[in-house]
């Protein structure tokens, strides 16, 4: 199998696994009789084994892929599933926070239960993310890989993850750079010196170019645009997550459009914590 098809693969059953998960979460959400605390109870109760479970499997599936690099690191399953050092009942109890937080603002009942399950979509996609990643920082070490880069996983995709895609990273520093990001993490190009940080300069320099033209400013560090974009609880991430970069030619570069103008709302990459 060719390195291209085999990152596609894994690609295609990471997503699938992400994608049953989040049809299960979905579900549960959604079949609730109230949002009062027993039913929040059983909801935990009945998620939080199928994240785990889904962690592992994820978490299975990046030790097989990077095999091919000769990495032996087995798949340790409290470290993929205790990414974030907080009992992951208290992790799952968060989206019915969000609901009484936004029912409290006066927010009608529909838009509060909508918030939550966006909050629940987001915890869920970033469990994946973290076991994916803490893994594949396992397995490439075993194999003594110590730089590595981020992989796009679809055709469109937030700037700040492209951005990411044309960098150099060292070992240990791949965690998810922001709420919902599903980027996959692959070697260097054959033959790449791993002394040298930027992978892609041509699609870098696009990406900003077409940031600046569309929005009027552009930065090294990509993170603010001006739009304030902060998480539930104030903090600041990067406005680039907003932004959504489209290379469906070569010959145009990337192309450039906001998250709302897609099918995915803000609230979907609602903050982790």
């Amino acid at each position: 199998m060719s390195e291209s098809a085999r990152l596609l693969a894994y690609q295609a059953a990471t997503e699938q696994v992400r994608s049953r998960l989040l049809m299960f979460t979905n579900t549960a959400w959604n079949s609730l009789g109230s949002y009062r605390d027993r039913e929040i109870e059983q909801l935990v109760k009945m998620v939080v084994p199928r994240v785990q479970a889904g962690q592992i499997q994820v978490a299975n599936l990046t030790a097989a892929h990077f095999r091919y690099v000769g990495a032996t690191a087995a798949v340790d399953q409290r470290l993929v599933t205790g990414g974030r050092g907080i009992a992951a009942d208290e992790v799952y109890r968060r989206p019915a926070h969000t609901v009484y937080t936004k029912l409290s603002e006066g927010k009608p009942l529909a838009e509060a239960v909508s918030a939550g399950l966006d909050r629940l979509g987001s915890l869920v996609s970033t469990d994946l993310q973290m076991a994916k990643v803490r893994q594949a920082d396992r397995s490439l070490a075993s194999a003594g890989v110590e730089a590595y880069r981020r992989v796009l996983t679809g055709r469109e995709n937030c700037a700040l993850c492209v951005i990411a895609s044309t960098q150099r990273y060292h070992r240990g520093d791949l965690m998810p750079i922001h709420p919902g990001c599903d980027c996959s993490v692959d070697t260097l190009p054959a033959g790449w010196n791993p002394d040298v940080q930027v992978i892609d300069p041509a699609l870098l320099d696009l990406t900003h170019d077409a940031i600046a033209l569309h929005v009027g400013k552009s930065e090294a560090a990509a993170r603010d645009l001006g739009i304030g974009k902060t998480d539930s609880r104030g903090n600041l991430l990067s406005d680039y997550t907003d932004l959504i970069i489209s290379r469906e030619r070569s010959e145009y570069g990337p192309t450039l459009s906001w998250r709302d103008h897609k099918f995915t709302r803000r609230s979907e990459i609602d903050a982790l914590n």
